[in-house]
């Protein structure tokens, strides 16, 4: 594989996505390069739309196989005997402890591989304010920033989150300026059940797109979205 600019962590889902255009804005196409992982999720479907949008972006797309996790730990994201649950005053029973972290961390050992100096990561910290997901500051991502640049000696490494602050909504409105929101909407999987588009509409991760999609179409009642 080619030297490359920037790696861009990449779910297929509609946040990882919008990274992945910022990236391609920034590093351009062929400086870029996707990286999925694998690891037994009941919604695989959106390794296949994170396959099929770097086919439409002309971008390299990898996928790393961490399987490991199911021998590791159990949660309802990886084991889909068990129900979809988010009781109150915890985290939804969908949190894989220390998946984010591991990411990064596989993410930026490639990197640094390929000579690149920055991840990109889609983390919002709206996804811990309500869902109780507790690598998704930028604290968090402080914290592993600083371990990896000891770990690769490299003190310019970074983890960029260029939506960490933002609402769902904001991520939206920024999609459209991009001109990518429609098919954004259309082609990535954010359903923790793997369905497309509005999804289960129970899920957090659902819940968290479709009000974020409420909110702007209040605010931007003149956009013509998909569904």
């Amino acid at each position: 594989m080619r030297k490359k600019k920037a790696l861009v962590i990449h779910s297929g889902g509609m946040d990882s996505s919008l990274c992945l255009a910022l990236a391609l804005r920034e590093f351009g196409n062929h400086d870029t390069l996707s990286l999925s992982f694998t690891y037994q999720q009941r919604h695989s479907l959106e390794l296949e739309k994170a396959a099929m949008i770097c086919r439409e972006w002309g971008v390299e797309h990898a996928v790393v196989n961490i399987d490991c996790l199911q021998e590791l730990t159990d949660n309802a994201l990886m084991n889909s005997k068990i129900p979809i649950e988010h009781l109150p005053d915890q985290p939804p029973n969908t949190l894989v402890t220390g998946r984010n972290g591991l990411m990064a961390r596989l993410g930026a050992i490639h990197a640094h591989h390929l000579g690149v100096h920055c991840i990109y990561m889609g983390v919002m910290e709206i996804e811990e304010a309500n869902s109780g997901y507790r690598d998704c500051s930028r604290a968090y991502m402080d914290l592993k920033q600083e371990i990896l640049r000891q770990d690769l000696a490299d003190p310019t490494f970074e983890i960029l989150t260029p939506l960490v602050k933002m609402t769902k909504k904001e991520t939206l409105e920024l999609a459209e300026k991009l001109g990518i929101l429609n098919f954004l909407l259309k082609e990535t999987i954010t359903c923790y059940e793997g369905l497309p588009q509005k999804g289960c509409m129970a899920c957090p991760a659902c819940k968290l797109r479709n009000e974020g999609i409420r909110q702007f179409s209040k605010a931007h009642p003149e956009a013509l979205l998909p569904y």
